[in-house]
């Protein structure tokens, strides 16, 4: 029997006993009215009583607290399915406002009625998110960082300041702490499977999210605060999250792929199923939340199988590792041996660098982050991103199919996506995100060419500039020393660094592959002071042009007052070589860029040194920044800058402190 049929938990014995099992022992039943009052407010002092704390040291005894709340729970369960969606809006809605998404509490009542156990895990994922993002704002009440852990941020003083400790203590039993029954992280990382979930503690939730917008409201009016919701984060940029082309037609073959491919465990093929019926609905935040920790688990399965260790599949105990994305994507296990799953994968870059671009990159999207912390708005997700992660999803599928997977692969709807994944290469590691800076920094260079200028013999002294000249020559010697490291077909006799040239040679350096997993600290630290060379060479340009233009409407308006004329004079000179040396300080940056793994080979004294050099060149940039800026207009000492810092590259070039001279 396959192992995606033979498992029937992705749960732990004891984390299996303490949700599923723990909160049943008691089976008294409990009265709702000892903890809802008939006006409908929560009687927290009750609620709290049933938290049990340990007498050794005072915190709260889990394990006692779990069983003493298991038929409150299913009170409040019998209590909520007694009633009518209308009852509950007009007993509830109002306290759920705090949360700046009330209708999406509603809709969790609604699920509770049906006990759809798909439905109800998915209802409970959203509720924690939304729970989180509100929590959030109500420590920015108090405090100035919020916590990005949910266990943190439930642990913190501030919180416990506007709600009590002791109801802080009641929320960590069902969310935030490992020793509690944790649902947030067992059903976000794909640990429990849709029938492992009971709906009483989803319906608890519920009651004590309405609970806390009662407290809050006394709080709020005893201080005379105002409770102010942080704006959600909005996806930018889709061309550049454009991977796959979407097909409606994949989601019927991705139906039987998920029936027939030993990525999916058999207990959680509702889920996905689920998923796949959610994007057809254009109900695309809950198909992405309901994929994404299905693909942890499948890779987990995957990652297990690889580096033989199948018990790493279940959810550990608090005190041990359990198996996320981030170990799974590592280069190293946690005891050094070398991670085996992508030896497995038929395309271990192209997997590892979308879910690297998708998840966890700063300046990507970071789906998951987004969705499981609060931080999107769900109705507005867009079906632009939950494409990509359908169709990323379903070339998993494809390729651990076990029943005619090239049938599959060769689909005329399939292949597509196959083949997009396998030519698949990251967009948002600080290496991608540099060689974009460098072509955007040179076309905004590149516009320079079309400026508008006063005729030279309309403005005294500005032909024949001989400092400028000199500054042109010296870049000219530098570039021509740079020739042996340059791509041949880029090697030029004629002026090397000319406009049309150079982003000729910046695009070929930057179509070049270098690799982006595993990225060692030297190489993540030299690629901080590469981007921000660039990125102050790009704001330079900009200065550049937008002071260029103003003087030159100045000027034919004849607004000029005499001085500003002859620093318009000046600035036109200087212009002469600062388009030369910042498509310089662009090639030596590009080439270190595809260099850049060859910085490990240097020993300690020598990686100094080479840090030191990019840092002179990064001071030189920004102190062109604050000459070249509108408030300063120094463009004498501008020239002399550049003269200085041009003698220091040549010396720096001798003493063979390069990457590209290393190669």
């Amino acid at each position: 029997m396959a192992l995606s049929d033979s498992v029937t938990t992705c749960l732990s014995p004891p984390v299996h006993y303490v949700i599923c099992k723990l909160g049943f022992e008691k089976t008294d039943p409990y009265d709702i009215h000892n903890i809802l009052s008939e006006n409908g407010e929560v009687c927290w002092q009750t609620v709290t009583e049933h938290v049990c704390y340990l007498e050794s040291d005072g915190s709260v005894d889990y394990i006692k607290s779990i069983r003493s709340l298991g038929p409150v729970c299913e009170s409040v369960h019998l209590h909520f399915k007694s009633l009518t969606k209308e009852q509950f809006a007009v007993q509830y809605a109002l306290w759920f406002r705090w949360t700046n998404c009330a209708e999406l509490f509603l809709k969790v009542f609604d699920v509770l009625q049906y006990t759809q156990t798909t439905e109800v895990a998915l209802g409970l994922m959203k509720l924690t998110s939304c729970l989180e993002r509100a929590l959030g704002d109500v420590y920015l009440l108090i405090g100035k960082d919020c916590p990005f852990l949910l266990r943190d941020l439930l642990a913190s003083e501030q919180l416990a300041v506007v709600f009590g400790q002791a109801v802080m203590n009641v929320l960590r039993v069902f969310i935030g702490s490992p020793y509690g029954l944790n649902l947030r992280n067992v059903l976000w990382h794909g640990f429990a499977s849709p029938q492992e979930i009971p709906a009483k503690y989803c319906a608890m939730l519920l009651f004590l999210t309405a609970g806390l917008g009662q407290l809050l409201e006394t709080y709020l009016l005893q201080t005379k605060c105002s409770l102010i919701h942080r704006p959600y984060v909005t996806f930018t940029g889709f061309e550049e999250l454009d991977v796959f082309p979407g097909n409606h037609e994949t989601l019927s073959i991705a139906e039987e792929l998920v029936k027939q491919s030993s990525f999916v465990l058999k207990l959680m093929l509702p889920y996905w199923m689920a998923a796949l019926t959610a994007f057809k609905q254009s109900r695309y935040a809950d198909s992405v939340i309901l994929l994404l920790p299905q693909l942890e688990l499948g890779l987990r399965l995957l990652f297990t199988r690889a580096n033989k260790c199948p018990n790493r599949l279940l959810t550990a105990e608090p005190s041990a590792l359990y198996t996320t994305f981030d170990e799974m994507l590592a280069k190293h296990l946690d005891d050094e041996h070398v991670n085996q799953l992508p030896t497995i994968l038929e395309e271990p870059a192209m997997a590892s660098e979308f879910l690297w671009d998708f998840l966890n990159h700063q300046e990507g999207p970071r789906v998951r982050d987004r969705l499981s912390h609060g931080e999107i708005n769900l109705e507005a997700f867009p079906r632009e991103v939950a494409n990509q992660i359908v169709a990323f999803a379903i070339t998993l599928l494809c390729r651990f199919s076990e029943e005619d997977t090239f049938a599959f692969k060769e689909h005329v709807v399939i292949k597509p996506l196959m083949d997009c994944a396998s030519c698949y290469r990251s967009r948002f590691h600080p290496i991608s995100r540099l060689k974009k800076q460098v072509l955007e920094c040179m076309k905004s260079i590149h516009l320079w060419l079309e400026l508008p200028t006063v005729p030279e013999e309309n403005m005294k002294g500005l032909e024949g500039n001989t400092e400028a000249s000199y500054l042109v020559l010296m870049i000219s010697e530098i570039v021509s020393e740079l020739q042996p490291y340059l791509p041949l077909n880029c090697h030029s006799s004629a002026d090397p660094i000319n406009s049309v040239l150079a982003e000729r040679l910046l695009t070929e350096l930057c179509n070049r592959h270098v690799c982006t997993l595993y990225s060692p600290k030297p190489v993540l630290e030299v690629l901080v002071i590469l981007r921000q060379i660039s990125a102050k060479c790009h704001q330079v340009s900009q200065q550049v042009i937008g002071s260029t233009e103003l003087r030159y409407r100045q000027w034919v308006s004849k607004t000029l007052r005499s001085r500003q004329r002859h620093n318009y004079q000046r600035m036109l000179n200087s212009i002469k070589f600062l388009s030369p040396v910042l498509r310089l300080i662009l090639v030596l940056i590009t080439l270190e860029l595809v260099n850049i793994h060859l910085v490990c080979k240097k020993n300690p004294f020598d990686y100094q040194q080479y840090l030191k050099f990019l840092k002179l060149v990064l001071q030189f940039t920004e102190n062109l920044v604050t000459y070249t800026s509108p408030e300063k207009n120094k463009w004498d000492e501008t020239m002399e800058l550049t003269n200085k810092v041009l003698v220091k590259i040549r010396r720096i070039s001798e003493r063979k402190l390069t990457l590209m001279q290393l190669a």
